[in-house]
């Protein structure tokens, strides 16, 4: 699979201020994978190393905190001499050595001439704390399930490469849009998750990836099981089983008192905090004012929360694949869409979305662009333009606002109407 973090590995690599890198991002979303495949593309030869599988490792670290000599060892390890900039060493599965961790600044100050990447699951949380890990001596990757724009051409090359060609204010012709629009559906089904894509991609085969993804959930749980920090792992399991009925609430922010009756805030605060950190959910805090900066705007109060891959929250939504597939409504529909637009969005802008909410309407999403503050609604279908949209435009006069559904690109004033499949490419048409 192509993935569009890779060209971001390949600036690392040639960045004159380099620093050893961490790829951060959930479980299973390919990250050993890229780090070989990126091993393999770019350099002579790549030293691989798994914290989880290989204990012996953790004495090396344990004992020593001269870079070069923990470089020497390794190499007598493996076998084979590790040179700097022709060979990646690569440390999968970091956070079960915390000295390994702390030793990468160790190399940012004395060995830099050394390739080093690093990865491991819910490496982020410890990445939250700014105790477990030397700020400010490593570059960060954020990796993602696949995208749309991944997912397709994976599965319909052709197909992609008509959709990346796709210009500003292009007409797109209605055989194509209905072929990509039924991509998209697709994409609802099997989500980005690379093992459920190369499932499809092999066996188009959709008992399998039912039971992928099933299976996924089963491993997700039970890392919370695992967890023994002080956050109590019941408390991260009933957010994670709510986020279903959270959103299925439609326009409302998350309710503790739907986790458990009379939960409050403090009480899982931190659990929420750890599935954030963890990336396993993506929260959207409502702006108490839509201007620039959001982020001064925050209600941290005031939030929703997302799951991290769209084809996992329709199976955990228990939804039938004929409801997505024949065009039929269903009350999570909203909710699916929601988190398709937000999942698509992450990392084009250098501000992670809003949304405003002021008890007289609510605007979906919203955009920071430069200083630009552009307001996004999202329809699951072909549904006009929502009272509370055209009443935000009306009051607020934006330079762009956007509106994404299942239409056909056009532009009606200041709105522009993007079709779900162009999400992804939303920077690059505003």
């Amino acid at each position: 699979m192509n993935r569009t973090a890779f060209n971001k590995l390949v600036a690392w690599k040639t960045a004159p201020d380099r620093k050893p890198l961490i790829l951060r991002g959930a479980r299973q979303v390919g990250k050993t994978w890229l780090m070989e495949e990126f091993a393999k593309l770019e350099y002579s030869n790549y030293a691989y190393f798994n914290f989880d599988e290989e204990d012996e490792l953790k004495s090396i670290f344990e004992s020593n905190k001269n870079p070069h000599r923990i470089i020497e060892l390794l190499g007598l390890l493996i076998g084979q001499k590790i040179i700097p900039a022709e060979t990646l060493v690569i440390f999968d599965e970091i956070q079960e050595c915390a000295e390994a961790l702390n030793a990468l600044k160790y190399f940012r100050e004395r060995a830099n001439e050394y390739h080093i990447i690093t990865a491991g699951s819910l490496l982020g949380t410890l990445l939250a704390n700014p105790k477990s890990f030397p700020v400010g001596q490593v570059n960060l990757i954020d990796l993602y399930p696949l995208s749309f724009d991944e997912f397709l051409a994976a599965v319909d090359e052709p197909l992609y490469s008509y959709c990346a060609q796709i210009k500003k204010g292009q007409q797109i012709e209605d055989v194509f849009h209905t072929r990509l629009l039924d991509a998209y559906n697709y994409y609802l089904i099997i989500g980005g998750l690379p093992e459920c894509v190369e499932s499809w991609v092999q066996y188009k085969d959709p008992q399998k990836i039912q039971q992928i993804q099933n299976e996924l959930v089963t491993i997700y749980e039970n890392d919370f099981s695992k967890h023994n920090g002080k956050i109590n792992s019941g408390r991260i399991l009933l957010v994670f089983r709510s986020i279903v009925s959270q959103l299925a609430k439609g326009n409302e922010k998350f309710i503790y008192g739907c986790l458990k009756e009379g939960a409050r805030a403090r009480e899982f605060e931190e659990a929420i905090e750890w599935l954030v950190s963890a990336g396993m959910l993506n929260r959207v805090y409502n702006v108490s004012k839509p201007e620039h900066p959001l982020k001064a705007f925050d209600q941290l109060s005031y939030f929703k929360l997302y799951l991290f891959d769209t084809g996992l929250l329709k199976h955990m939504a228990g939804i039938d694949n004929a409801a997505i597939l024949l065009k039929s409504n269903f009350q999570f529909k909203g909710a699916l869409t929601e988190n398709f637009v937000l999942q698509q969005l992450q990392g084009q802008f250098d501000v992670s979305p809003r949304f405003f909410a002021d008890g007289r309407g609510e605007v979906d999403f919203l955009i920071q662009n430069g200083t630009e503050i552009i307001p996004v609604e999202v329809k699951s279908g072909e549904d006009k333009v929502a009272a509370s949209f055209k009443s935000y435009i009306k009051n607020r006069q934006p330079q762009t606002a956007i509106r994404y559904s299942k239409r056909g690109y056009t532009t009606d004033g200041n709105i522009t109407n993007l079709p779900l499949y162009l999400v992804g490419m939303t920077k690059r048409m505003i």
